[in-house]
């Protein structure tokens, strides 16, 4: 019930018309009739036309069935590229390296320092792309620019 808002609610300021690509480590049950509950809902809404592609990330998908392999990896959804559709599960080492020091915090505190956590891994990554642009990360050797 609260994935289903969540998807409607940040779909809801989208074009209609478009193709929607929803990455979830469980898409495969989740997916299941999910017209079906936005329909029947009174609170939940979706323009009619909107397509949406229920896949799961490569990481998660390993301990799923055989059959979900085909049918949810990102490598066969086309137009995906090379994703693997887990930002979060990447920041568990960073997060653990700071995790011990919230054990003892109260609610507020710890919910504060491990929001400054992820800012200062947001910033990092943020500062760090020009940098990487630069070095040629991002390009083919035959389509490095020439600094």
């Amino acid at each position: 019930m609260n994935i289903d808002y969540a998807v409607c609610q940040s779909l809801s300021s989208m074009e209609s018309d478009c193709r929607v690509i929803t990455i979830y480590d469980v898409a495969c049950q989740w997916s299941r009739n999910f017209r079906k509950r936005v329909d029947a809902s009174n609170y939940l809404d979706l323009p009619s036309d909107m397509s949406i592609i229920p896949a799961v990330g490569k990481w998660h998908l390993g301990a799923h069935v055989l059959e979900c392999f085909p049918k949810y990896s990102l490598n066969f959804i086309k137009g995906v590229g090379q994703v693997d559709g887990e930002i979060l599960e990447t920041l568990w080492s960073i997060t653990n390296k700071v995790a011990g020091t919230t054990r003892a915090m109260g609610k507020s505190h710890r919910s504060e320092v491990l929001d400054d956590n992820m800012y200062d891994s947001n910033w990092k990554k943020w500062t760090g792309m020009g940098e990487c642009i630069l070095k040629g990360f991002f390009f083919r050797k035959e389509m490095k620019p020439n600094l």
